[in-house]
């Protein structure tokens, strides 16, 4: 099977960039009425409606949710491309729909969704809302899980462009977890039930982006939502979309996850648990904080008239601005930053910098300045 090829054919044009928001999916929702169940199932903080998808007609039920952070959309394209292909006439779409039966809440966090924020409205984290259960958004997802009653749940979210895969240097352009359900991390058959998927999903992820499959940390936390489904004994698999080489809107990332959504239920059917899987788990390479959006070396500065030479990096902030998401980069660490790798690297060349009349770098500043009063950098990106 060509996932790839199915990704890319399946994809809803309707979806592109990062900033998806309720008004920006109800045209696509509306498009799936005649085929999948649509119910609006709760309101948020904003009174904002909140809806779930059913489709299929099998015994094994999946719980899965996208945008719980309202700034982390890439899933959500992907979770709708992965619908558009169940409405296909293609054998495993047939077949999905034979065999399970998906419950999906594509946006649990609509005010944070269009205030393009992590929070909810009532700047409360919602995926650290799970054991106390204090919002509407995370009242709605207990109320479904508890009436559902899933076999397995899917937590779709972004991660930062920070991440990388240990040892390998590359981004982490999709990453897996397998909660834990005490702090000692242990595994029991619940746990091990995940790992068999997220192994399959990263055999089939690896002949598409090799070596940039990372394992997520499994740090304990009940207030989490995936600690504390685990921990009620439910296999549950946070996904994390991440970077990949020069997709900041993710309209490329989203491929994956469609890969990873389609590849996981060949696993759930094969229902098998071998004695290696928890080695092939522990065997992805962990999600590392080794990126920036910039790294610039070999620059020239000026500070209280001594010169020196230095490393600096740029990060790109996301505001929403008229209602388009604008990439603002600025400075944002100086450093030898030798354990580190920019997504795009500059060699100054030992050229002065410059900018608004200094001749050094300022922390929180725009990432506006010139080398040499030669070459101009905009907006953390070099002007050719």
């Amino acid at each position: 099977m060509d996932y790839l090829q199915l990704a890319t054919h399946y994809l809803v044009e309707d979806l592109k960039g990062k900033y998806i928001h309720l008004d920006t999916i109800l045209p696509v929702i509306d498009r799936l009425k005649s085929d999948f169940e649509i119910t609006e199932i709760g309101k948020s903080v904003q009174n904002r409606s909140i809806y779930q998808i059913k489709i299929g007609t099998g015994k094994t039920k999946i719980l899965m949710w996208s945008q719980m952070h309202g700034n982390e959309s890439t899933t959500t394209k992907g979770v709708f491309d992965f619908f558009n292909f169940l409405l296909s006439d293609e054998k495993e779409a047939s077949l999905i729909k034979k065999e399970y039966t998906l419950l999906c809440i594509p946006m649990l966090n609509p005010d944070g969704a269009y205030l393009y924020t992590r929070e909810n409205a009532s700047n409360v984290d919602l995926n650290r809302d799970a054991f106390n259960a204090t919002q509407p958004e995370m009242k709605v997802l207990h109320a479904i899980y508890k009436s559902f009653e899933p076999d397995y749940c899917y937590n779709l979210h972004d991660q930062r462009t920070i991440f990388g895969t240990e040892e390998f240097n590359l981004p982490a352009t999709v990453s897996f977890l397998s909660p834990a359900f005490n702090s000692a991390r242990e595994y029991n058959d619940v746990r091990l039930k995940s790992i068999t998927i997220i192994n399959k999903m990263n055999n089939v992820l690896q002949n598409y982006i090799p070596n940039q499959i990372g394992r997520f940390d499994d740090g304990y936390n009940i207030n989490c939502t995936g600690d504390y489904f685990t921990t009620q004994r439910t296999p549950t698999i946070l996904f994390e979309a991440g970077h990949y080489q020069n997709d900041y809107p993710r309209d490329q990332v989203r491929k994956y996850i469609f890969i990873a959504l389609l590849s996981s239920f060949d696993a759930i059917n094969e229902n098998v648990i071998v004695d290696n899987e928890l080695i092939k788990y522990l065997n992805i390479p962990q999600n590392n904080k080794c990126f920036y959006d910039f790294i610039y070396k070999n620059i020239k500065i000026i500070d209280n008239s001594e010169e020196k030479i230095i490393n600096f990096v740029a990060q790109y902030n996301e505001v929403v601005q008229d209602g388009q998401l604008k990439y603002i980069a600025t400075i944002d660490k100086l450093d030898d930053l030798q354990n580190f790798k920019g997504h795009i690297e500059y060699d100054c060349a030992y050229g002065l910098f410059s900018s608004q009349g200094l001749n050094y770098p300022v922390l929180g500043e725009a990432a506006n300045f010139f080398i040499d009063n030669l070459t101009e950098f905009n907006n953390g990106l070099k002007i050719i």
